[in-house]
């Protein structure tokens, strides 16, 4: 049986990408790569983490006397599993509306039209 792709929320997710783009980190690794903007404690940082692995979305490996965490699920997986939850949530589960707004709001350039042309193409086969 496939393995589920957690629900992240958007705190967990800030530490995901540390994760993603470099691993494995300590919780004070983490902590010291979050933008300060967000003002979050050590303690707010490892208990995301503990919450993480508890979903199953990092690993955690005892090295001496502290944990060095891991992402357990691929960045495309969670984008998916994310992006889905948005189109339920906001467009009724269709996906022409989402494509429309972002169009709309965000200037294609067009090598972004060409993507999408080719998609729809790849689609309708």
């Amino acid at each position: 049986m496939a393995r589920r792709t957690p629900r992240i929320t958007e705190a967990e997710m800030q530490l995901l990408q540390l994760l993603w783009q470099d691993s494995p980190l300590g919780a004070s690794d983490v902590f010291e790569r979050l933008p300060q903007s967000l003002q979050w404690s050590l303690t707010t940082v490892k208990t995301l983490l503990s919450r993480l692995v508890t979903k199953g979305a990092v690993t955690a490996e005892q090295q001496g006397r502290r944990n060095l965490y891991s992402p357990a699920v691929a960045q495309n997986e969670v984008a998916a599993r994310q992006a889905g939850g948005l189109v339920d949530r906001l467009f009724g589960g269709k996906v022409s509306p989402l494509v429309a707004q972002l169009a709309e709001q965000r200037e294609l350039d067009p090598k972004d039209l060409e993507e999408l042309e080719a998609l729809v193409r790849r689609l309708r086969k």
